[in-house]
């Protein structure tokens, strides 16, 4: 049996693989919703999407509201697919 994902296997990495996975494919989500939703701080839901990002499992994209600046974050196709193996994997070690 293949070995768990470490980068994803964290919990709240997996919290956010899995809240980004349960979207459409091509929509974004907003960093403020997603920090809400996971009651994480903005400094340890950053870290934890640079981490991410570093792997290539999802996308960034800073623009600006007005005067505000936002990031919106999206999976990317190499992330859905290293997460749906994962799934399968912890869906095996509990089956």
């Amino acid at each position: 049996m293949p070995d768990l994902n470490k980068i994803i296997h964290q919990p709240a990495r997996l919290k956010i693989m899995a809240m980004l996975n349960a979207m459409p494919i091509d929509a974004d989500v907003d960093f403020v919703y997603l920090r809400d939703e996971l009651k994480m701080t903005d400094g340890n839901l950053g870290s934890h999407l640079t981490k991410l990002e570093d792997a290539n499992y999802l996308k960034q994209k800073k623009t600006f509201v007005g005067k505000k600046p936002r990031t919106y974050i999206r999976l990317t196709s190499k992330g859905r697919s290293h997460f749906e193996t994962h799934v399968t994997l912890l869906k095996e070690i509990l089956g």
